[in-house]
């Protein structure tokens, strides 16, 4: 599995975004005073809303889409290793 921590494929505000997410998305982690100056060196106020209503909207999915039976549609199809 891909470390995003570590990883060379993401740039740091990519990284920034990808933990951001985590922290949403994970029970017990928050989002500080000092995680949000890191990212607004990175984004823009606007930047940083959308980026929150789409991180939000992928947890609403995960949560809504499995107990009705909706998969994965093939838009983004990730390669068998």
């Amino acid at each position: 599995m891909l470390d995003w921590r570590t990883s060379t494929l993401f740039s740091p505000a990519e990284r920034l975004a990808l933990e951001y997410a985590e922290r949403i998305t994970t029970t017990g982690q928050t989002v500080d005073a000092a995680f949000f100056a890191d990212l607004r060196k990175h984004f823009t106020e606007p930047q940083i809303v959308e980026l929150t209503a789409a991180i939000a909207m992928e947890n609403f999915r995960s949560k809504f889409n499995p107990p009705l039976g909706i998969e994965a549609q093939g838009f983004c199809m990730v390669p068998k290793r």
